[in-house]
C-alpha cells in the first residue's frame, strides 16, 4: 500500500474529525452547559483509564500483522494468534464494563463534585459510560487488524464516518429529544456499537484464508501457545501503555476530584484544544508503525532510519507551529472557537502551559516508534518509570496548591525534561550519530524559524472584536509559521550542500 497515501488518508480524516470538533464543541456547551460538559470530560479520561486492563495487545496485533503483510509469520500462525487475542479483549471488555457499572455510584457520590446535575442523573451517564468505553476499546482489536495491514485509507473513511456521528449526529437528537447528559451518553452507546460492526465486518474481510485441514482451535492449548510467543513484547507494550496513561490522564483524575465540575469542563476544554498538537502526531503514527515494523522484519535499516527521521521532519512542520499559536495567542483561540469570552479567560492560562507540553510530547514520541519497530523497549520502559516517580508526586502537589495552572506547568516541565534526555539515550542505543542528525539537522532550523516567527508575529496580532477577522488572522499566523519552518528547512540543506561543495573543492585544490 503506498506510504504516501496512508499518511495523506489519515491526515485528511484527522483534519476532519478535529474540525468538527471544533465547528460543534460550542453547541455542546449551549445545549448542555459547562457541568455537563465536564461529565464529558470525565467520559473521556475513563476511555483513557481503560487502557490499563489492554495488556499491551492492541499495539501487539497492528505490530504482528504488519509482520504477517512483511512475511514473518504464516497464515495460520497468525490467524491462531489472532483467535487468541480475541477471545482475551472481550474477557476483559466484559470486565470492565462489569467493574465501572457497578463502582457508577460511589463516584457520582464521593469523587464528582456536582452543584446542579442530580446524583441519580449522573450516575446513570456513569453506567452508560461503561458499556461505551467497552465497546470503543473492544473496536481497538480490529483497528489494530485493519492499520497494521496498512488500510489507512478506508480506516480513514469510517473513522470519519462515525465522527459524524458521533459528533454531529447527536445535536438533533439533544435538540429534539432534550439537552440532558443521560441522552447524550445513550446516544453515545448506540454509536460504539455500529462502530464495533463495521470493524468487525473489514477485519474478517482482511483475515487470510487458511487450507481446509488446518484448524485454528478452540482450546485452552491452542489460545495459550500462540500467545507465548508475543507475551513478553505485549508485556512490555502494557507497561509503555499504562505509563502513558498514568503520564497524560493522572491530572484529569486528580483535577476531577479538586476542581468542581464547571471549572472542571473549562480545564477539559483548554486540554481538548492543546490536544491538537499531539493530534498531529496520531495520523502519520498510525502510517508510520506498521511500515517500520515492516522494513525492520525486511532487514532495510538504511530504508527505515530514512523514514523515520523524514516522520520526524513532516510532524514538526506542524506541530510546532500550532503549538505556537495556541501558546501565543491562547485566549483569541478559545474566543474564536467557543464565542464565550468566560470560558475563554478560564481556560487560557492553562491552554498556554499544555499547548507548549504538547509540542514537546508530540515530537519526543518519535524514539518510541523506533523502539517499537526495533522490538526493544527497555530503554522506553526505564524512562517512563522515571517519568512517573517525578510526575505523581509533583502533580499530586501542585495541583493541590495551584489547582490547574500547578498540573499544567508540570505537564510544560516534565515533557521537555523528556525530550532533551530520552531520545539522546534511544539514539545512541539503535545508531551511533543519529542523535545529531535527528536534532541539529531534522529539527533545529525548524524550531529556530517558528519560534522567531512567533516572536515577529505576535507584534502584528489585535483584536477586532470579530470572531471570524480573528479565526482569519490565527489561520494566517499559523500558516506564517509552517512556511517559515518550510524555508528554514530549504535553506539549512542548501547551505549543507555548499558547505561540503567548498570542502570537496579544497581536497581537490590540495
Amino acid at each position: 500500500m503506498s506510504f504516501k497515501r496512508n499518511i495523506l488518508a489519515s491526515y485528511a480524516t484527522q483534519v476532519y474529525v478535529t474540525l468538527i470538533g471544533i465547528l460543534i464543541l460550542p453547541m455542546y456547551l449551549k445545549y448542555m452547559g459547562a457541568e455537563a460538559y465536564g461529565l464529558v470530560g470525565f467520559f473521556t479520561m475513563l476511555q483513557a483509564w481503560f487502557n490499563l486492563l489492554d495488556l499491551g495487545l492492541t499495539p501487539t496485533v497492528a505490530r504482528e500483522t504488519a509482520r504477517f503483510r512483511g512475511g514473518a509469520l504464516d497464515a495460520l500462525s497468525y490467524r491462531r494468534l489472532l483467535r487468541a487475542l480475541q477471545v482475551i479483549f472481550l474477557a476483559i471488555a466484559i470486565f470492565g464494563a462489569v467493574v465501572m457499572f457497578g463502582f457508577s455510584g460511589l463516584i457520582a457520590n464521593r469523587w464528582l463534585n456536582a452543584q446542579t446535575l442530580p446524583l441519580a442523573e449522573i450516575q446513570l451517564c456513569l453506567q452508560l459510560m461503561a458499556g461505551g468505553v467497552a465497546l470503543r476499546w473492544m473496536s481497538g482489536f480490529y483497528r489494530g487488524c485493519i492499520s497494521g495491514s496498512e488500510r489507512l485509507v478506508w480506516l480513514g473513511g469510517f473513522n470519519a464516518l462515525v465522527a459524524t456521528l458521533r459528533f454531529v449526529g447527536v445535536l438533533p437528537v439533544l435538540i429534539l429529544i432534550g439537552p440532558s447528559p443521560t441522552i447524550f451518553f445513550s446516544y453515545q452507546l448506540l454509536v460504539a456499537l455500529i462502530e464495533l460492526f463495521g470493524l468487525v465486518a473489514k477485519s474478517q474481510s482482511l483475515f487470510p484464508a487458511i487450507q481446509p485441514d488446518q484448524i485454528i482451535g478452540w482450546s485452552i492449548r491452542s489460545l495459550f501457545i500462540p500467545i507465548r510467543s508475543v507475551l513478553q513484547f505485549s508485556l512490555t507494550i502494557a507497561f509503555t501503555t499504562s505509563a502513558w496513561v498514568f503520564v497524560t490522564q493522572t491530572d484529569k483524575l486528580v483535577l476531577s476530584k479538586f476542581l468542581p465540575l464547571v471549572e472542571y469542563g473549562y480545564f477539559t476544554l483548554a486540554v481538548l484544544a492543546a490536544s491538537g498538537v499531539t493530534m498531529v502526531g496520531g495520523p502519520i503514527s498510525s502510517a508510520l508503525m506498521p511500515r517500520m515494523a515492516r522494513l525492520q522484519a525486511e532487514g532495510d535499516e538504511a530504508g527505515l532510519l530514512h523514514l523515520y527521521r523524514k516522520a520526524t521532519q513532516i510532524v514538526a512542520v506542524i506541530a510546532i507551529p500550532a503549538s505556537l499559536v495556541l501558546a501565543f495567542f491562547a485566549e483569541q483561540v478559545l474566543w474564536v472557537w467557543t464565542g464565550d469570552a468566560i470560558a475563554a479567560a478560564q481556560a487560557a492560562p492553562v491552554l498556554r502551559l499544555y499547548a507548549l507540553g504538547n509540542g514537546f510530547l508530540a515530537i519526543a514520541a518519535f524514539p518510541y516508534y523506533l523502539q517499537f519497530a526495533k522490538g526493544d523497549l527497555v530503554l522506553h520502559v526505564r524512562a517512563n518509570v522515571m517519568y512517573i516517580l517525578l510526575l505523581l508526586p509533583t502533580l499530586i502537589w501542585a495541583t493541590w496548591v495551584h489547582g490547574a495552572k500547578g498540573a499544567g506547568y508540570t505537564w510544560l516541565i516534565l515533557n521537555a525534561l523528556y525530550f532533551f534526555v530520552v531520545p539522546l539515550l534511544v539514539h545512541r542505543r539503535f545508531h551511533k550519530g543519529l542523535h545529531r542528525l535527528w536534532l541539529g539537522k531534522d529539527l533545529l532550523p525548524i524550531f529556530s524559524a517558528c519560534s522567531l516567527s512567533a516572536w515577529i508575529l505576535s507584534f502584528f496580532s489585535f483584536s477586532s472584536h470579530n470572531r471570524f477577522f480573528e479565526f482569519l488572522q490565527l489561520i494566517s499566523l499559523g500558516l506564517g509559521m509552517f512556511i517559515f519552518s518550510l524555508l528554514a528547512i530549504f535553506l539549512a540543506r542548501a547551505t549543507r550542500k555548499i558547505i561540503a561543495k567548498k570542502m570537496i573543492d579544497r581536497v581537490k585544490a590540495v
